[in-house]
């Protein structure tokens, strides 16, 4: 019984916290709040309230204003609060000043990421991979860590103990930094060997948004029991999987979820994880359609893939998920103001992105299957033509497949 307990996650009450600032209106700050809120979910946190303010730019000692603390500060007090997020991220000298106003403990947001990735992570790499971000995260937001040398008073043989612990600790980072990349570098030696030795199978990876459906599509193709769970970074280790769509066998990759405001180191601690995306002979962009922002969200995978990739400009099919979640408000006649994604219907969404797109893209729900023999046989053709520059001799029995009306007698013949 006391294991049972013992084993039990506390859940902590949070408070959020974020900028109405000259890079983002009203609208987007909440909207990032909202994203906010569903990563505290993710960690084990319950948000009890979000707390906005307007400023031209984060206060460099407090983020928010003086009177704003104070509000947020009674609102801990009077509400049993045991925790405030805040959506930026922190400088140490914000968090020490922070922790003494509202005596809570304080997290910004790549934090939170973090002890999501901490939860996540099951294989030695993606462990290795959270190490790391989290040492380079640690490392430049040392000094709060010895806030208790303070009480300590000056005088003979009092000077410097604190600045010393400071830098010793700097130098044990540093070297387990040294070790984690090397020990990445070591896995990444034998991924590269496994890859090779795939063969020349096509590949394909899944990107896209964090809780886009990545892994509810993964376990549909195929047939396969990948963790999915409508919780932001639900996959944090890559995995591949063999799927054959009537006669063509392909491999099929699931990545980890790109989110915004996600730090540039954190992005290149897991460029060994996307080692399978800069490979990739096919990507299958999914997308949450049902999400208001989305078109951003496409943005930031956007962006993400040309920082890992390298610039590299990889076939694509756009896979716009969740269908079976969309919903609009017709506007009203009389209604003079600019539509929103909110008033626009699925149909007139299908036009304007398959007219806008270059490339392929479908409409599904990974959740009820719908359309998803539509993207089977898009991504049947497009892999087949990757295949065939490398086995052009095979061209033949894909001849002979589509001219045959029972796969059992193709087999038989090939065989």
């Amino acid at each position: 019984m006391i294991d049972q307990i013992l084993s039990q996650e506390v859940t902590e009450r949070a408070v959020l916290v974020g900028l109405i600032s000259n890079t983002q209106n009203e609208t987007k700050a909440r909207e990032y709040l909202d994203e906010l809120a569903f990563l505290a979910d993710t960690a084990g946190a319950v948000t009890v309230q979000t707390f906005l303010q307007k400023l031209e730019y984060p206060n460099p000692r407090t983020y928010v204003g003086k009177g704003k603390l104070e509000e947020i500060r009674a609102y801990i007090e009077d509400n049993d609060i045991g925790i405030a997020i805040f959506d930026d991220d922190l400088s140490s000298k914000q968090v020490l000043n922070i922790e003494r106003e509202l005596k809570v403990k304080i997290l910004d947001r790549t934090s939170l990421i973090l002890d999501i990735f901490a939860r996540r992570a099951q294989t030695a790499n993606a462990k290795a991979q959270v190490e790391l971000a989290q040492y380079q995260y640690l490392l430049p937001r040392l000094t709060r860590m010895w806030t208790h040398l303070e009480r300590q008073r000056g005088g003979i043989g009092m000077r410097g103990p604190g600045e010393t612990q400071i830098e010793t600790d700097r130098r044990i980072i540093l070297g387990k930094i040294s070790l984690l990349k090397e020990q990445l570098r070591a896995i990444d030696r034998q991924k590269t060997v496994q890859r090779k030795n795939r063969g020349k199978l096509t590949r394909v990876a899944l990107v896209g948004y964090t809780n886009a459906g990545k892994s509810t599509l993964m376990n549909l193709l195929s047939k396969s029991d990948v963790f999915a769970e409508n919780k932001l970074f639900a996959t944090l280790d890559t995995t591949v999987r063999k799927v054959i769509i009537d006669n063509l066998p392909f491999l099929l990759t699931d990545t980890v979820g790109f989110i915004r405001k996600l730090p540039t180191h954190l992005v290149d601690s897991f460029k060994s994880t996307l080692d399978e995306v800069r490979e990739a002979d096919l990507l299958l962009h999914v997308v949450d359609i049902s999400h208001p922002n989305f078109q951003e969200q496409i943005e930031v995978v956007d962006k993400t893939l040309r920082d890992v990739c390298d610039g590299a400009d990889k076939p694509m099919i756009m896979v716009f998920n969740k269908i079976d979640a969309f919903t609009h408000v017709p506007k009203d006649p009389d209604d003079l103001t600019p539509a929103t994604r909110e008033n626009v219907s699925l149909e007139e969404l299908k036009q304007m992105w398959m007219a806008k797109l270059p490339g392929d893209c479908v409409f599904i729900s990974a959740k009820t299957g719908r359309n998803i023999d539509e993207l089977k046989t898009m991504l049947y053709e497009r892999a087949k033509e990757i295949h065939l520059t490398r086995f052009p001799y095979n061209d033949f029995l894909f001849q002979k497949y589509d001219e045959e009306s029972d796969p059992e007698t193709l087999s038989a013949d090939v065989d």
